[in-house]
C-alpha cells in the first residue's frame, strides 16, 4: 500500500507540528508514508530517524523553482504523483486544488478536510478532527524528533559540551523583525543565569543582517567567552546540540519548535504570535508581553517581554 500525506504549510515549525498527525495515518495502516511539502519545511533534515515516513516529496513553488505553480503546474504537479502509484492521499488543507490534482493522478481514495473552510481554522484541533474523524484515533499535540546516539556524542565532542555546565540553547532568530526578541532582553537573562550558574550558551540564529545584528550584540558583550553561535551549520548538525542542552530559550522560531520536539524544556518567548505557537507542546513554557493576557498577531510586545520571567521559569524548570 502506497500513502501520500499533503502538508504544504510553509516553514520547519509547521511540518513538526503536523508530525504527530502523519505518523498516526502510518500508525492506522502499518504502513510507513509519503510526504508532499515545500522546501522551506526542511524535513529531510529531521526526521531521518522517522519510521514512519519513508518518501519526502517536494512540492516545487518557489521562486528558485515554480514546476508546481499555477495551471500548468498543477497538470506537472499531478503527473509527479501519478509516477508514485499511491493508493490513498489524506490531504491537511481544504484546497480544492489539491483535490483536483489527486484525482488526476489517479489516487482513487482521497481524504481531506472540508473544502473552502480554510478561514479561522485551528492549526490543531482541525487535525486533530480530521484524524478523529477519518481513522478514529485521537492524536496528542507532541511531536518527537529522534537522533543517533552517535551524533549526540560526537556533538559533546565537537563542541566541547560540559555536563557539569548549564547549558542553554538561546533561540535569537525569527522569521520576521516583531518575532526577534532585542539582544539587550537575552543579555540580561544571562546575567541573572551566570551570576547562579555556571552556564554555556548556544546561540541559534540565521543569517539575515538582523538576526546576525542580534547575534554580534551578545557575541561583543561580556558573556563572549561563553557562548558558542550555531549560524553557520545546517538544522541536522543543530540537533545533536539542542539534544545535548539543559533548556532552551527561544523566539517563536523553528528552534522552538526542534528543541520541543527534542524533548528539552523550551521556554517560547512569544512577542506577536498566537499563544498556541508556543505551548502545544508539553515541553513548552510560554512567556508572553507585560500586560497582556495573550498573545496575537500584532500584539507588537518584544520590548515587553520581562528577562525576569525567563529567569523565574528557569530556575524552577531547574529544580
Amino acid at each position: 500500500m502506497k500513502i501520500l500525506t499533503i502538508q504544504n504549510r510553509m516553514g520547519i515549525g509547521d511540518m513538526v507540528i503536523f508530525l504527530p498527525f502523519i505518523e498516526a495515518i502510518s500508525k492506522k495502516f502499518n504502513f510507513p508514508v509519503s510526504i508532499l511539502v515545500k522546501e522551506n519545511s526542511k524535513a529531510s533534515e529531521y526526521i531521518e530517524k522517522n519510521k514512519y515516513i519513508e518518501k519526502i516529496l517536494i512540492l516545487e513553488r518557489n521562486n528558485n523553482n515554480n514546476n508546481h505553480d499555477g495551471i500548468i503546474g498543477s497538470f506537472n504537479l499531478a503527473r509527479d504523483l501519478k509516477k508514485e502509484k499511491f493508493d490513498k492521499v489524506f490531504i491537511f488543507n481544504s484546497s480544492l486544488r489539491f483535490r483536483l490534482i489527486c484525482k488526476m493522478a489517479g489516487i482513487k481514495e482521497i481524504f481531506q478536510y472540508p473544502l473552502f473552510k480554510k478561514k479561522n481554522q485551528h492549526l490543531i484541533k482541525t487535525a486533530q478532527s480530521f484524524i478523529k474523524e477519518e481513522l478514529d484515533m485521537d492524536v496528542e499535540s507532541n511531536p518527537i524528533i529522534n537522533l543517533d546516539d552517535s551524533k549526540i556524542e560526537s556533538a559533546i565532542k565537537k563542541y566541547n559540551i560540559e555536563k557539569e555546565k548549564i547549558n542553554i540553547l538561546l533561540g535569537i532568530g525569527g522569521s520576521g523583525p516583531t518575532k526577534r526578541i532585542p539582544a539587550h532582553k537575552f543579555m540580561d537573562f544571562m546575567r541573572m543565569s551566570t551570576r547562579e550558574f555556571n552556564c554555556k550558551f548556544f546561540l541559534a540564529t540565521g543569517t539575515k543582517k538582523e538576526e546576525q545584528d542580534i547575534l554580534n550584540e551578545i557575541l561583543n558583550s561580556e558573556f563572549k567567552q561563553k557562548c558558542t553561535p550555531l549560524d553557520k551549520i545546517r538544522i541536522n548538525e543543530i540537533l545533536p546540540v539542542i539534544k545535548n542542552c539543559n533548556i532552551a530559550i527561544c523566539n517563536d522560531s523553528s528552534f522552538s519548535h526542534l528543541s520541543a520536539a527534542l524533548n528539552v524544556p523550551t521556554i517560547v518567548l512569544l512577542s506577536d504570535t498566537p499563544l498556541m505557537y508556543g505551548s502545544y507542546s508539553p515541553n513548552m513554557y510560554p512567556i508572553i508581553p507585560d500586560g497582556e493576557e495573550t498573545v496575537t498577531h500584532d500584539t507588537l510586545g518584544k520590548e515587553r517581554i520581562n528577562p525576569e520571567k525567563i529567569f523565574k521559569i528557569f530556575k524552577e524548570i531547574l529544580s
